[in-house]
């Protein structure tokens, strides 16, 4: 499942694969924000590693924080550490969803079924959000 989240952690949507498939090819479906909704930063981690991938944030116009594989040839020696430390509410809101008892063991059969699982799950933690605040 490739999630994605604003900057407070809040689910924006989310992508399912198969788990043999690459992150990396899934990066440009991340980017579709939606209306009215301008990326400044693109934080993900190595799966999603590859100069395409770089030059696909660079002309949506944000900053491409994306963790580098040990095994890539020419590592810079910069790394936007303090952005890269925003991932943490990815990890955290993931975390909050297989809270689920379904969304964690995956029982649905068909994957449109786990998408509504996933989705009535996200929309929990919306609310409860909401709520608290």
């Amino acid at each position: 499942m490739h999630l994605k989240t604003d900057r407070n952690g809040q689910h924006l949507g989310f992508e399912l694969t198969g788990g043999e498939a690459s992150d990396s090819k899934q990066f440009e479906s991340l980017l579709e924000p939606g209306p009215q909704v301008r990326h400044r930063a693109i934080i993900v981690y190595k799966g999603y590693d590859s100069d395409v991938n770089r030059e696909i944030a660079r002309k949506a116009g944000a900053i491409s924080v994306i963790a580098y594989r040990s095994n890539r040839r020419n590592i810079p020696k910069h790394f936007a550490t303090a952005l890269y430390r925003g991932r943490a509410g990815i990890e955290q809101m993931m975390g909050k969803l297989k809270r689920s008892k379904r969304v964690a063991l995956r029982c649905e059969k068909t994957a449109r079924d786990f998408q509504s699982i996933v989705a009535i799950a996200a929309a929990f933690i919306l609310i409860k959000s909401v709520h608290t605040a």
